[in-house]
C-alpha cells in the first residue's frame, strides 16, 4: 500500500512540474516576444526620425546616416499624408498596384501596431505603419507549436503506458487461465476414474452418459483456458459442424423459455478454426444473448455464406445495446449484470481476432427489441 502510494505520489509530483515548466517556458516566450515588439517599435521611431530629417534636410544637411537607417529597414512599412500611400519599404509591388489588397494590407498593419505620427512641419502630418518582423511572425507560432508537441508527447506516454498497463493484465489473464485449466485437471482425472467405476458398477447408462457428456464439457474448458496465452493451432475445418456442436449442446442446457433456430447452407463451409476456442466463442455469444433475455425470448443463429467470406449472426429478443455503447461491449470489465466479470465478449473479441484473424462487432440493436451480434471469417479457399 505504501508503495502504491509513492508511485502516485510520484506521478503527482512529475505532472505538476511538467506543468511548472510549460507554464515557465510560455511565460518567457511571451515575454521575449514583448521585448522584440518593443524593441521594433524604438526601430520604427528612429525611421520617423529619419524620415522627419530628410524632408526638413536642406541642400547642405548630413544625410548620410538618415539614409541609412531608412534603407536597412527590414520591417514592413507603409508611409501615408491624408490618407494617400506615400512610399512604401519591403511589401509586393503587386500588393500596391491592386487598390483592394492595398487598403486590406494597410488595415492589416493598423491591426498589428499603432501608427507613428510624423509632423515634419507645424501642423502637417504623416503617418507611419509598420507591421511585425518576419522573426516576430515566427515568434507568435511557437507556443502554439510548444503546446502541440507536447499534447503529442502526453498521448505518446499515455499510448505507451496504456499498452504496458495491458500487456500486463493480458500476462496476468493467461498466467490465471492456465493455472485455472491446471487446477481443474486434477479433480477431473478423478472424475473420469469414478465414471469408469460407475460403469462397472452397471450404473444407469443414461446417468453415466449425461455424465460424461458433463466430463466431455470440463475437458473442452480446460483445453479452452490452456490455450490462452499461447498461440492455438488452427485447422481447416466445417465451421456450419463446428458451430453446429455448441448450438445443440447449449440448446439442451437452457430453460425451454428460451426458443432457439438455427439456419445455415447446406454445404460445409471451411474456415481455419481452433474447435475448442470456437465453441467458447459461439457459447459466449448466446449465453450473452440469453442473459439480454433474462432466460426467455427467440434466440436465433445464422451462418450466411458471403463469398469469400463466412458470417455468423447471434441474434436475441432481449433489452437490447444503446448505439454509443457498441464498442464499449468489447472493452475488459465492461457489463451491465450486477454479478459479472465484463470478460466474456472481451475474451470472444479476443479469440475472433487476435486468434483467428477474424471480425466481430454489434451488427445491429434496439433498446428492448434486441440485438444482433456479428462474426466474420475467411474461408479456407
Amino acid at each position: 500500500m505504501e508503495f502504491s502510494n509513492r508511485k502516485n505520489i510520484t506521478r503527482w509530483v512529475l505532472i505538476a512540474a511538467s506543468f511548472v515548466i510549460i507554464t515557465l517556458i510560455l511565460w518567457n516566450t511571451y515575454t521575449f516576444f514583448q521585448i522584440f515588439k518593443n524593441e521594433e517599435r524604438v526601430k520604427m521611431e528612429h525611421w520617423a526620425e529619419a524620415q522627419k530629417t530628410l524632408n526638413n534636410a536642406d541642400v547642405n544637411a548630413d544625410i548620410e546616416l538618415p539614409l541609412k537607417i531608412i534603407q536597412n529597414a527590414t520591417i514592413p512599412i507603409i508611409l501615408t499624408e491624408n490618407n494617400k500611400i506615400l512610399s512604401t519599404k519591403n511589401i509586393d509591388e503587386s500588393i500596391l498596384e491592386d487598390t483592394v489588397k492595398a487598403k486590406e494590407l494597410l488595415a492589416k498593419l493598423k491591426n498589428q501596431n499603432d501608427p507613428i505620427a510624423i509632423e515634419y512641419v507645424p501642423g502637417k502630418f504623416q503617418y507611419l505603419y509598420y507591421g511585425d518582423s518576419s522573426l516576430l511572425n515566427k515568434l507568435k507560432y511557437y507556443p502554439i507549436a510548444l503546446v502541440l508537441i507536447i499534447v503529442l508527447f502526453g498521448a505518446l506516454v499515455y499510448n505507451f503506458y496504456k499498452s504496458t498497463k495491458m500487456a500486463t493484465q493480458n500476462k496476468l489473464w493467461a498466467g490465471m487461465a492456465k493455472e485455472t485449466a491446471h487446477q481443474i485437471g486434477t479433480p477431473l482425472s478423478s472424475l473420469i476414474g469414478w465414471l469408469e467405476i460407475m460403469k462397472a458398477d452397471d450404473v444407469d447408462p443414461v446417468t453415466i452418459s449425461e455424465i460424461e457428456k458433463d466430463i466431455m464439457r470440463l475437458q473442452t474448458i480446460t483445453d479452452r483456458f490452456s490455450k490462452i496465452g499461447s498461440e492455438p493451432i488452427l485447422e481447416p475445418r466445417d465451421i456450419i459442424k463446428e458451430t453446429l456442436e455448441s448450438y445443440d449442446y447449449l440448446q439442451s442446457r437452457f430453460s425451454k423459455q428460451v426458443v432457439f433456430s438455427f439456419k445455415a447452407p447446406k454445404k460445409p463451409i471451411m474456415v481455419s478454426l481452433n474447435p475448442a476456442l470456437h465453441s467458447w466463442t459461439i457459447e459466449n455469444l448466446v449465453k450473452n444473448a440469453i442473459d439480454a433475455m433474462k432466460g426467455k425470448g427467440k434466440l436465433a443463429v445464422v451462418i450466411e455464406d458471403d463469398g469469400k467470406f463466412v458470417k455468423i449472426k447471434v441474434s436475441d429478443s432481449g433489452k437490447g445495446i444503446p448505439k454509443n455503447q457498441f464498442k464499449s461491449v468489447f472493452e475488459p470489465g465492461f457489463t451491465t449484470k450486477k454479478r459479472g466479470w465484463g470478460l466474456g465478449l472481451s475474451l470472444t473479441k479476443r479469440i475472433v481476432e487476435e486468434y483467428h484473424k477474424g471480425k466481430i462487432k454489434v451488427l445491429n440493436s434496439e433498446v428492448n427489441k434486441g440485438t444482433t451480434m456479428q462474426v466474420v471469417f475467411e474461408k479456407v479457399v
